[in-house]
């Protein structure tokens, strides 16, 4: 475990520190479950609760909490708790790699992965066990391939990228032409482009395209299990979470959010600046900023059959109304 002090902490990440500035922290915990020399953190006053009872050595709190945290002990004030938190994250993980070396990540390329001859690795990225790294393609500096990532031939993975287990940047695009009761296949002669600190979950796709680029921009981060289709563009820093399914030719905005479950289908342009909540199916453009939902409520299935069957009729109702108001203005 590292060896860290509080004092450490603040030193690196600033905040404003109240207590003993030598109390050892030994982990990093949830609030309901921390316990002495773990450090935890909270961003909203509906725990107040929970935190007057925490055993953590110290707490990360917004400044209208200070005095709860400081009933119960050492905390770090900050204005952004939730963000200080994961920037602390990201300072322990490279303070435990530390302390882990020569076991920490070093760059280069596992005995057992395969990288064609052609293909251009960074010396500073990591490619993991297992991985496959085809002909033409591209890794970009401090970017890390996990174990039994696949990136098809000539696609690009820019700078400082995170690709989790078993994702796979460049199959084949979904693209067949009917030809009778057969199909005819399409080629995809497109690639895949990733920009800079881009972060894929685990058993993501990200098809190449027919023709031009699939393109991933800067900052975007996707979740787990998520597809994505040939041609489409997600815009910079937009986030997506596990389950999502993008269509091709789909053009998502920056700054976007996309719930988990939620489907956007194909050729379809969303603006940026849009959520669009967990299951929801985007059949149409969006073209303002805001949040967009479209789920039927659950209900028991005899309830909801009935208000599906009533939806049905909206139509004929609305036509109903509108002669019965026309007849009556007569």
């Amino acid at each position: 475990m590292p060896d860290i002090l509080l004092h450490d902490i603040v030193a690196a990440l600033g905040g404003e520190l109240h207590g003993d500035d030598n109390t050892r922290i030994d982990s990093l915990a949830p609030l309901d479950s921390a316990g002495p020399g773990a450090l935890s953190f909270v961003s909203h006053p509906k725990y107040r609760q929970g935190l007057a009872i925490c055993k953590a050595s110290c707490v990360i709190v917004p400044p209208d909490l200070k005095d709860t945290a400081l009933a119960r002990g050492p905390c770090i004030v900050s204005d952004a708790p939730y963000l200080y938190f994961a920037r602390l994250t990201q300072w322990w993980r490279k303070a435990m790699d530390a302390q882990r070396a020569p076991l920490g990540r070093q760059g280069g390329v596992h005995p057992t992965a395969v990288v064609d001859a052609s293909a251009q690795v960074h010396p500073s990225a990591t490619v993991g066990p297992l991985c496959v790294v085809e002909r033409g393609a591209r890794i970009g500096a401090l970017s890390q391939l996990r174990a039994r990532v696949t990136v098809g031939e000539d696609c690009k993975i820019g700078e400082r990228c995170l690709l989790h287990s078993g994702v796979v940047i460049g199959a084949d695009g979904f693209g067949f032409a009917p030809d009778g009761d057969r199909w005819e296949k399409i080629e995809q002669l497109g690639a895949v482009a990733i920009g800079d600190d881009v972060e894929i979950g685990a058993n993501t796709c990200i098809d190449r395209g027919a023709l031009q680029d699939t393109v991933i921009e800067d900052g975007v981060k996707l979740d787990n299990l998520i597809q994505v289709g040939h041609n489409v563009r997600i815009g910079r820093n937009t986030a997506i979470a596990g389950c999502a399914g993008i269509a091709g030719s789909a053009v998502i905005g920056p700054q976007c959010t996309i719930g988990g479950g939620a489907i956007v289908l194909g050729h379809l342009e969303i603006a940026a600046h849009v959520h669009i909540s967990a299951g929801t199916l985007v059949s149409k453009s969006i073209s303002k900023p805001g949040h967009y939902t479209g789920i039927f409520p659950l209900d028991d299935n005899a309830s909801w059959e009935r208000n599906a069957a009533s939806l049905k009729q909206l139509h004929r109702l609305r036509e109903r109304i509108k002669q019965l108001e026309s007849d009556v203005k007569k």
